[in-house]
């Protein structure tokens, strides 16, 4: 993979830093005094906010974004996709490099963090490589409303969990995170989800790549038209890679 160079910017500047800089830096204050899970969002954005081009985020990502996206899903318990983004993006199934899982082994976590969606609506298939070639067994979050043959047919893949009546309730979900020991919550997306987890004030902090780009066009935001009140941030770390700016914002 080719190696985009990170620049610090705050706290203090740093030049080139390298991969274990970067992951203290994302590793700082991650984690929760109540003992519920750290939710950390992850996404991308042109400078006019588009989160697409051409229906997929990937266009927007460089080298630097991929090489912090890789390091964060380093340091997560559970990396957590929608069911949504999961087909647009085309996602495969979560498994790290080796490199990523010696790392993690060497510094106490499970050599690979576990994947898990959120379906309200079970749409995924068993067959789906995310499912049938997944190093870990993954776990779907659904509704009470799910299609019951489809809920005993993805039993069979993965653990499918009812967190909800008619919709993925976050308190729900991050409980049985917490259950299971899953404290360091990587999310994803999509959109719906990340805004309903922001309305459940659920959001502990936000990594946002600013691609250097206008798009115009139609995309919508990073988190979709779920009514939420502002929510204070704090600016904790702030990279540049060329024109990329990368920023780390916690919960003020």
């Amino acid at each position: 993979m080719t190696r985009g160079r990170l620049d610090r910017l705050v706290p203090s500047a740093i030049a080139d830093a390298d991969d274990e800089q970067v992951l203290e830096w994302y590793s700082e204050g991650a984690a929760r005094p109540d003992g519920r899970p750290w939710v950390r969002l992850n996404f991308v954005t042109s400078i006019d906010g588009a989160v697409t081009r051409d229906g997929v985020s990937g266009g927007l990502s460089d080298d630097a974004d991929r090489r912090v996206f890789g390091l964060l899903r380093r340091l997560a318990d559970v990396v957590l996709v929608a069911a949504g983004t999961v087909r647009k993006e085309g996602y495969g199934p979560m498994r790290l490099s080796d490199a990523d899982a010696a790392w993690r082994v060497a510094h106490g976590f499970s050599a690979q963090p576990v994947f898990a969606t959120v379906s309200a609506e079970l749409g995924l298939g068993p067959a789906a490589p995310i499912f049938a070639a997944a190093p870990v067994r993954p776990i779907i979050f659904t509704t009470a409303d799910a299609p019951d043959d489809r809920f005993h047919e993805l039993n069979e893949v993965a653990d499918v969990v009812v967190a909800g009546v008619d919709l993925v309730e976050p308190t729900f979900l991050l409980e049985e995170l917490q259950r299971r020991g899953h404290l360091r919550v990587h999310c994803e997306g999509g959109p719906t989800f990340a805004g309903l987890m922001l309305a459940d004030g659920a959001v502990d902090e936000f990594c946002l790549t600013l691609s250097p780009t206008l798009e115009g066009g139609d995309a919508g935001r990073i988190t979709g038209e779920v009514p939420a009140d502002p929510h204070a941030m704090r600016l904790a770390l702030a990279l540049r890679s060329e024109s990329t700016l990368l920023l780390r914002y916690v919960r003020d």
